[in-house]
């Protein structure tokens, strides 16, 4: 089992940064990639950018070059620092882990608010 923390949300004015934080504990050498994904109301859980052990990212279209994914394997703790921050970019961000099982495990969330 692995557990997931984040940190980090809260409001800032658009084109402003913020950092969210994750940290993971239990069976953390099980964990194969890390990510993050964000819920808007009324709308679908959606990937924003995942790294894997190695450190290789992926990002959704929407963040690329505004968004920086990072891992500290030793701190068992991923990040993402979001730059130029849209309106559009309001949403819970959930820090999320893929063990080398396939299982999945997720954070609570942390609320992101962009103020135009």
């Amino acid at each position: 089992q692995v557990q997931l923390v984040e940190s980090g949300g809260g409001l800032v004015q658009a084109g402003g940064s913020l950092t969210l934080s994750c940290a993971a504990s239990g069976v953390t050498f099980s964990i194969r990639t890390m990510g993050w994904y964000r819920q808007a109301p009324g709308k679908q859980r959606e990937l924003v950018a995942t790294i894997s052990r190695g450190g290789s990212t992926n990002y959704a279209d929407s963040v690329k070059g505004r968004f920086t994914i990072s891992r500290d394997n030793a701190k068992n703790a991923v990040y993402l620092q979001m730059n130029s921050l849209k309106p559009e970019d309001t949403a819970a961000y959930l820090c999320s882990a893929l063990d080398f099982r396939g299982d999945d495990y997720w954070g609570q969330g942390t609320r992101v608010t962009v103020s135009s």
